[in-house]
């Protein structure tokens, strides 16, 4: 069996493993210490498996926390992120795991922030909820963030505003994904208006 001769701090959170004098590989110093891994000790079947799979719980972590870098995602839409980089689906059940216990994943806030976008970008609730859906929120919570928009029929009125009259903003509602009562509602204000 191979000897770790050498283990040896590098930049950041790495370790450098020397086996029997030679070098072998450069790790993760996380990886190293939950694999148990230590100078002197044999690179054993039992030692390589654990080390195996601390690598493999480390890569689904670090690409799991790469793709959130920039935005919130839904939990199955990181799940999808991480299975098109061929993560186990072991690796990304403890990945996500290991998230949503931290904070970091959380499909209410993904939700709220993705509605409050949305509604700010002009669109209605039926459009926020084929979203929301689509991104794999449960209909629980997309029903919950959809009450705490602003009213639909509030939305429309200010989007109307600048559509130019009442059919060209009951197109653009419709097209929006406005609901039939906010959109008579602003044909009813352009009538009277």
């Amino acid at each position: 069996m191979p000897r770790i001769t050498a283990l040896r701090g590098e930049r950041g959170d790495r370790v450098a493993v020397e086996l029997d004098g030679a070098a072998w590989r450069v790790l993760p110093l996380e990886v190293v210490a939950r694999a148990a891994l230590r100078v002197g000790g044999e690179l054993d079947r039992t030692h390589a498996r654990a080390l195996r799979r601390e690598l493999r719980r480390h890569e689904a972590l670090a690409a799991s926390a790469s793709a959130l870098r920039h935005r919130d995602l839904s939990t199955r839409r990181l799940e999808q992120r991480l299975e098109h980089r061929a993560v186990p689906p072991a690796e990304r059940a403890r990945a996500v795991e290991t998230l949503t216990r931290t904070g970091l994943l959380d499909d209410a806030r993904f939700a709220r922030g993705r509605a409050r976008a949305l509604a700010a970008r002009g669109y209605g609730d039926a459009a926020i909820r084929f979203d929301l859906e689509r991104q794999g929120v449960e209909a629980e919570v997309v029903a919950e963030t959809l009450a705490e928009l602003e009213p639909e029929r509030e939305r429309a009125l200010r989007l109307a505003a600048s559509a130019g009259g009442a059919v060209r903003a009951a197109r653009l509602l419709a097209r929006r994904g406005f609901g039939e009562d906010a959109i008579e509602t602003v044909a009813g204000v352009a009538e009277n208006g």
